[in-house]
């Protein structure tokens, strides 16, 4: 299967299906000599990892990373690094009754017509769980970007349904299990998805992001712009059905007297842009946003066919996120990170900065 790989210097390549045996990732590009723990890549994980909280997959894996190669001594050493993690508590049995039906809204569809083969379990490698070697890679990203640069990048829920979570502060967002910036919506949160446990149902999600101390110059004229490497990245992140720069749609209605951002000596007076002005990064704060589908996996019967082009019922048990929204918050950071580490890279080879 072709685009596991994802970057130009700094490259990640996936591997893995929910319920094969090992999920994660190969890196290239690192830089050598810098200081890595494998503390702080579980540190990552634990944050998007199933099973930690009663409001998401029941589904519990321990996820504990494997450092395989590229790292000795506790430094990288700017060959190949491998990270990997055991898939432990999977029940590919809970599938067995749909193998050969196509469950609506999923990839069972499009992946069994393209391939003529399709790994039933759990989605197999169209899973969220393949996730998991993103927020690893991620997690060196995110750590050379800080230490090197002092780039930060940080997101949280911004609205499930119809309920919008205003931005309080990035303590909150640590609080809660749902990565709410506010303490009122959180009781509205739990409230939400217990309803949709009791209904067999899902919802979608907003999450926003922002990239704090991006430096000036980052991105590529016309078809490598961080705007569209950014894009791509956050719309490969499974379920997600929509990305905002900036003001994103809103700029639909508004003028460009409105829009535009003035400048004074002191930087930008407004950040429309979300810090990216002909592709390239201008040194304001970074702004994403992505939307998420619901869960297509749901105990709700719904039409579809089998592979045999027969119209049956279908009804998917198992363990499954009422949102995927609640789990999406450090695999969007961790794309968004991957991205920039990569444009870093690729400004440093070019114009040695």
């Amino acid at each position: 299967m072709a685009g596991n790989t994802l970057g130009k210097i700094f490259t990640v390549t996936t591997f893995g299906e929910s319920h094969g045996k090992y999920i994660g990732c190969t890196i290239d590009g690192m830089p050598p000599g810098f200081p890595i723990k494998k503390e702080y890549i579980q540190h990552e994980l634990n944050k998007r990892k199933p099973g930690k909280s009663r409001y998401t997959t029941q589904r519990r894996e321990p996820d504990k990373i494997k450092i395989l190669s590229g790292i000795f001594k506790g430094l990288t050493t700017g060959t190949s690094i491998s990270l990997m993690v055991k898939n432990i508590e999977y029940r590919s049995k809970d599938y067995e009754k749909i193998k050969n039906i196509f469950r609506p809204g999923h990839a069972d569809y499009t992946y069994y017509y393209k391939y003529g083969i399709r790994d039933y379990r759990g989605g197999g490698r169209s899973s969220a769980r393949e996730t998991v070697a993103r927020v690893a890679a991620g997690a060196l990203a995110k750590k050379y970007l800080y230490d090197i640069y002092g780039i930060t990048i940080k997101g949280y829920l911004a609205q499930m349904g119809n309920i919008k979570c205003d931005f309080e502060s990035w303590k909150e967002v640590k609080k809660n299990d749902f990565f709410c910036p506010n303490k009122k919506d959180v009781k509205k949160l739990i409230n939400l998805i217990k309803k949709l446990k009791k209904e067999g149902d899902s919802i979608g999600a907003r999450i926003n992001t922002i990239a704090y101390n991006v430096p000036i110059g980052l991105g590529e004229p016309v078809f490598d712009k961080l705007d569209a490497d950014l894009s791509h990245a956050l719309m490969s992140i499974n379920a997600v059905k929509g990305v905002e720069i900036g003001d994103g749609f809103k700029v639909i209605n508004k003028k460009g007297s409105y829009n535009k951002d003035e400048i004074d000596k002191s930087g930008f007076m407004s950040n429309h842009s979300g810090g990216i002005l002909g592709g390239i990064s201008n040194g304001d704060k970074i702004l994403t946003s992505i939307a998420l589908k619901p869960t297509s996996s749901i105990s709700i019967p719904g039409k579809t066919i089998n592979t045999k082009n027969e119209e049956v019922i279908v009804s998917t048990k198992g363990r499954h996120d009422p949102c995927v929204g609640i789990r999406a918050v450090p695999i969007a950071e961790s794309m968004i990170a991957i991205v920039i580490m990569d444009h870093i890279l690729r400004n440093k080879a070019q114009c040695s900065k």
